[in-house]
């Protein structure tokens, strides 16, 4: 692969974590999000907006994680992945998860990045893996979990209401 296919493909991982393309970006589908609707369940579904987005959160986390930790310890499914049934959130814990998913991205958008990292090598300590399976693993939850969020964000009817459709 060419240093210019290389440069592409870095942009278009980029793009993948930006949500750039065939998706919503991550700000606008939490933009204006209402605070009494965090914690509330919508309907025939079993978590709320703040379980999803700390679902979200803690699935890139974790990979991040695998990415650059050498003695990365493997989560448990799903208990490390989801908050409990019960669990709630303040608004500054909303705001927190948020912010954390952010953080995250921006780390995981500096690795794609760096010249230096070459996205094909095997990630030490892993069957194979590679930073080019990863960032695309989180790319795709991140994409299939932002769009329901905007999904229920609809059926909750949590979208202002001067939004252009």
């Amino acid at each position: 692969m060419t240093d210019t296919d290389t440069d592409r493909l870095r942009r278009q991982l980029i793009g993948l974590l930006d949500g750039v393309g065939a998706r919503m970006p991550f700000d606008e589908a939490v933009a204006d999000f209402p605070d009494e609707a965090i914690n509330a369940f919508p309907p025939n579904v079993e978590y709320t907006p703040w379980h999803l987005l700390e679902h979200i959160r803690l699935t890139q986390a974790d990979i991040l994680d695998y990415i650059v930790n050498r003695d990365y310890v493997e989560s448990q499914w799903p208990t490390d992945f989801w908050p409990a049934r019960d669990a709630t959130a303040t608004q500054g814990q909303f705001a927190a998860t948020i912010e954390a998913y952010l953080a995250d991205v921006a780390s995981l958008r500096a690795i794609v990045a760096d010249p230096a990292t070459d996205l094909f090598a095997t990630i030490p300590n892993t069957p194979g893996h590679t930073i080019l399976r990863e960032v695309r693993i989180v790319g795709e939850h991140n994409a299939y979990h932002v769009g329901e969020f905007a999904i229920l964000r609809q059926v909750m009817g949590t979208w202002p209401p001067d939004r252009d459709a």
